[in-house]
């Protein structure tokens, strides 16, 4: 997609109706750069409002796409059916495709994709809402390493996802199928943004899937690291919590993705803070930027299929006993 002043707004296609796609919708509104085409969704739902007005509705991709020539797809859809619906948007039109997260429910699925490279264009074409590695607090702890390479290499990362899923009971399971599905990739992605990821060394599914511990190999400046990440639903409330260490130089970076805040300290002395204005909900703070991106003529590695395959098989990896 190219500059879009003064040309028509991006025809999207919403695939999938739920609790997600209200971010989408929301975010979607605030741009004069995209209009909502039509939206699909095979369960039964009440009208999709879009400025006022209620773009078309059907209950397949197949028979929406029939009709429309969308230049933007984003499938809001649960997981198992991101390889399928995808594949069938790749025959059936030219539009790029914005999958949820995580792309593929299995290795195989991802495996497939990659198959389908030069006849259709993946790599150019399908893109993953890898949200959080958009989220303020992020970049701006991105912006601030790369300022300030005589910290030296990211030595040693802790992240903890605590989200109050236990409170749905069977819900969540179906819904996100387990902590370490449904958070892991979205600390994996985070971690791109500071470090470079090579494997998944360790991984425990605990409390039934309701909780994981995971370790991940990473390379940082030349130096291999290990992050540590927890996930859990047992919670009464949303808390999620990333630090990076410095070893060399013995700065601690501490991140608060609740409140999406951070600050860098060495020893007694605070090196760098961060925070907001409050104004803005932490989904709508995520997916603005990560639009603005990928409505630009090049948008950021991230969201990209090969980013994707690298999260996907660290999230899907089953590790070697070691």
């Amino acid at each position: 997609m190219t500059d879009r002043v003064g040309v028509e707004p991006v025809r999207v296609g919403l695939v999938g109706v739920g609790v997600i796609a209200e971010t989408h919708l929301a975010v979607l509104a605030e741009r004069p750069d995209a209009e909502l085409d039509f939206t699909v969704d095979p369960r039964p739902a009440g009208p999709v409002v879009f400025r006022g007005a209620t773009p078309s509705h059907y209950g397949s991709l197949a028979e929406a796409l029939d009709a429309h020539r969308p230049d933007l797809l984003v499938l809001a859809t649960p997981t198992e059916t991101h390889a399928e619906l995808t594949v069938l948007a790749l025959a059936r039109s030219k539009a790029r495709i914005l999958v949820e997260k995580p792309l593929v429910h299995d290795l195989a699925s991802l495996a497939g994709l990659r198959d389908l490279d030069g006849e259709t264009g993946v790599r150019e074409r399908v893109f993953t809402a890898h949200h959080f590695a958009f989220s303020p607090e992020v970049d701006w702890a991105a912006e601030l390493i790369a300022a300030h390479p005589e910290w030296g290499p990211v030595t040693a990362v802790t992240s903890a996802f605590y989200d109050p899923y236990v409170l749905r009971g069977p819900e969540a399971f179906a819904s996100y199928v387990s902590s370490w599905t449904d958070s892991g990739v979205n600390q994996l992605s985070m971690l791109t943004r500071f470090v470079e990821l090579t494997e998944l060394t360790s991984a425990r599914q605990l409390d039934g899937g309701a909780s994981a511990w995971c370790t991940v190999a990473f390379r940082s400046r030349g130096e291999d690291g290990t992050a540590r990440l927890r996930s859990s639903w047992l919670t009464g409330s949303s808390s999620k919590e990333s630090s990076l260490v410095f070893g060399r130089s013995g700065v601690e970076m501490w991140i608060d993705h609740t409140a999406m805040t951070g600050f860098a300290a060495r020893g007694g002395e605070l090196v760098a803070a961060f925070g907001n204005d409050g104004r803005t909900g932490r989904k709508v703070a995520h997916y603005r930027p990560l639009y603005a991106s990928l409505l630009s003529d090049r948008p950021d590695p991230v969201l990209g299929f090969d980013a994707a395959a690298t999260i996907t098989a660290i999230h899907l990896a089953s590790p070697a006993p070691r």
